[in-house]
């Protein structure tokens, strides 16, 4: 049976559906996959998973156009605990992205208009349908997700009221002392609505624990500070326990970070990383890193993943192949996933008889060529090359060609006639130029 027929439909019967019937606690089978660093209380959340549905959240800012895959961690947490029959909710950060967390970063980030905030929201929150369910019932009675945004609360907040009632329960003296803010106030300085953003983070997990019954927060490591700062204000406001819960954030085994590649992030919009470009990302990824991707970003059981990575070297490729059908289908579905794998094996294998819409494509008018279009542009245009300069190093190194032919000299003139050359750096990137 081929990687492409034993792929698993994403409405399917999945890994934490089978945990949950077989009677296993969420918060151990998250263990097990690789989701959990730190918990404020395990003993707590242990205990409410048997006794009854949990609500949990995570926040999403829209700091960009789309999320990318570093921030597929988040929602794949979410989607376990939907399909063991607890409640997810995704928060969309239009109103904390106005703050501005400063978590992580040396420099304040650029100031947002209302507009681009609204705009970015807007597609964010669509990113988030194949993955979760907004109805209810698809996994086995789970109750429906919820998508909300916290502009719709912190846009409303009286400024005096919320120093009185959240602010009081805040030390200047703590807050100074933790790592983020003591860094940035030693090198490029906070500023004050910087300095407010866990005030807010923790004001939207007081709101949700009030209006939603949300117990717990998750997120990547890096925010242990914000969830549990939430964690506290719950204790001292409502006299109540909440739970916060983060997982490791993700490096490749090179030491890069999620969700890079050749220095550009892997976005969850098609239109900014195509699904064909998306697969190629997971196939080609270190072989330390395929048994936790595999772990944290599929609902494959874990024998399977077990057996799939039993293997060393070229033997892995297997598992690589698994691995992006896997993800590309739950975030593109499975015709995307194995038109995908379909253009992969057909590039891979040196043959180009695949329909244009099948493979990566890029269009340039027969005038650009005629103008004087070398080879080296042809590359850059492609983006295949960063610039004329890197197109020529390549070549010297042998790692360029046009339909599989090596190519040495970069500075000269593109054939000026319309039709398609594949394009190729080293064995793994590829895209078709086609002149018209």
């Amino acid at each position: 049976m081929s990687a492409t027929d034993q792929h698993s439909d994403t409405m399917a019967s999945s890994a934490p559906q089978l945990a949950r019937e077989a009677g296993i606690n969420p918060l151990d089978y998250l263990k097990e996959r690789g989701y959990v660093q730190d918990v404020t209380n395990a003993d707590l959340l242990h205990r409410s998973f048997e006794e009854g549905v949990v609500t949990a959240y995570v926040g999403f800012d829209p700091t960009a156009r789309s999320l990318h895959v570093g921030h597929m961690m988040g929602i794949m947490a979410l989607a376990t605990l939907q399909r063991f029959g607890h409640r997810p909710i995704a928060l969309g950060g239009g109103g904390t992205v106005m703050v501005g967390d400063p978590t992580g970063r040396t420099a304040a980030r650029p100031v947002m208009t209302l507009e681009e905030i609204r705009e970015n929201l807007a597609i964010i929150l669509t990113q988030f349908d194949r993955f979760l369910d907004f109805q209810g019932g698809r996994f086995d009675h789970n109750p429906a997700a919820l998508l909300l945004n916290n502009a719709d609360w912190l846009l409303e907040l009286r400024y005096i009221d919320f120093l009185r009632d959240i602010g009081k329960h805040f030390s200047v003296n703590e807050m100074l002392a933790v790592e983020t803010y003591r860094q940035r106030i030693e090198t490029t300085g906070l500023n004050f609505v910087e300095f407010n953003y866990r005030l807010v983070q923790a004001y939207d997990f007081l709101h949700l624990f009030r209006t939603a019954q949300c117990l717990m927060q998750m997120g990547g490591s890096d925010q242990w500070g914000n969830i549990t700062a939430g964690v506290d204000l719950i204790r001292r406001v409502e006299s109540r326990e909440a739970i916060g819960l983060v997982w490791p954030l993700l490096t490749t085994a090179s030491g890069q970070k999620m969700g890079k590649s050749a220095g550009n992030s892997v976005w969850l919009d098609a239109s900014m990383t195509p699904p064909y470009d998306f697969f190629q990302y997971w196939v080609n990824v270190d072989d330390a890193d395929v048994e936790r991707l595999l772990r944290l970003y599929t609902f494959l059981p874990m024998d399977e993943i077990r057996d799939l990575t039993s293997v060393e070297g070229a033997a892995l490729r297997t598992a690589k192949r698994r691995l992006a059908l896997e993800v590309t289908s739950l975030l593109h579905g499975a015709e995307a996933a194995q038109a995908a794998d379909a253009a992969s094996q057909a590039l891979f294998g040196g043959t180009r008889s695949l329909d244009d819409a099948s493979i990566p494509t890029t269009t340039v008018p027969l005038a650009d060529v005629e103008a004087g279009m070398t080879v080296a542009d042809a590359f850059v245009r492609a983006g295949l090359c960063s610039s004329r300069g890197d197109a020529r190093r390549l070549a010297q190194q042998g790692g360029l060609s046009i339909d599989n032919d090596k190519i040495e000299q970069v500075d000269t003139p593109l054939p000026a006639e319309p039709g398609s050359l594949l394009l190729r750096v080293g064995k793994k990137r590829y895209m078709r130029l086609t002149i018209v």
